[in-house]
Order: C-alpha cells, then sequence, then structure tokens
C-alpha cells in the first residue's frame, strides 16, 4: 500500500511532466516569468528531486530548451539551457489545490553570455 506521500509525488510528477501544463509551470511571480514560454519555445520540464511531508510536496524541476527569442533582455543565442524551477504544491484530498514557484535565474543568465 502507498503512503500519502507517494500517492501525492504520484501527482505532481505526472502534473510537472505533462506538456499540456507548461504555460501553468512558467506562471510565478517573477517580473520575466512571462518571456520564458517566448524565448524558449521548445522546453522540456523533468522532475530532478521531489520531497513530500503529509499534502506538502516540494519540487526541484529542471527545464531544458533552445534560447530563440529574446529573454532578459539578451537577444536569441540558439544555446541550449538548463533552467532550474522550484515549486511547492499542496494536495488535498488527491488533488493540485495549490501551487507557486520561482525560477533560479543565477543559474540561468550566464548561459546567455558571449563565450
Amino acid at each position: 500500500m502507498k503512503t500519502v506521500e507517494q500517492k501525492n509525488i504520484e501527482i505532481v510528477t505526472a502534473f510537472i511532466e505533462a506538456p499540456a501544463n507548461r504555460r501553468v509551470l512558467d506562471r510565478t511571480d517573477q517580473f520575466f516569468a512571462e518571456q520564458l514560454s517566448e524565448a524558449f519555445t521548445d522546453r522540456h520540464y523533468a522532475v530532478d528531486e521531489i520531497l513530500a511531508q503529509g499534502g506538502k510536496v516540494t519540487a526541484r524541476i529542471v527545464i531544458t530548451g533552445t534560447h530563440q527569442g529574446t529573454f532578459a533582455g539578451k537577444a536569441p543565442t540558439g544555446r541550449s539551457v538548463k533552467i532550474t524551477q522550484f515549486r511547492e504544491f499542496w494536495i488535498i484530498d488527491g488533488q493540485i489545490a495549490e501551487h507557486r514557484g520561482w525560477f533560479d535565474t543565477g543559474t540561468l543568465l550566464p548561459q546567455l553570455q558571449a563565450h
């Protein structure tokens, strides 16, 4: 029998990896979040690490994509990038009731610099 935590991890992992949820995962309170979908149109989301405690699930997500549009004032470079996103989910009765996230721009922006 699976624990509540195991079930919640499965729910969140399926949500993150479903291509239909990319736009939802792009949304954060960060000022540049809307630019993400325009600059990295081929992005793919994968769970890197996930932890659950009761109804709270925290995930570190790796987003891969190609810099194909302007992002944070940087013109397209055509470079492949890895973007780290952290996201917290709250699960109630087997459903995602709420979630919020943020991107690690400290590792993204250097990838867009000239070499």
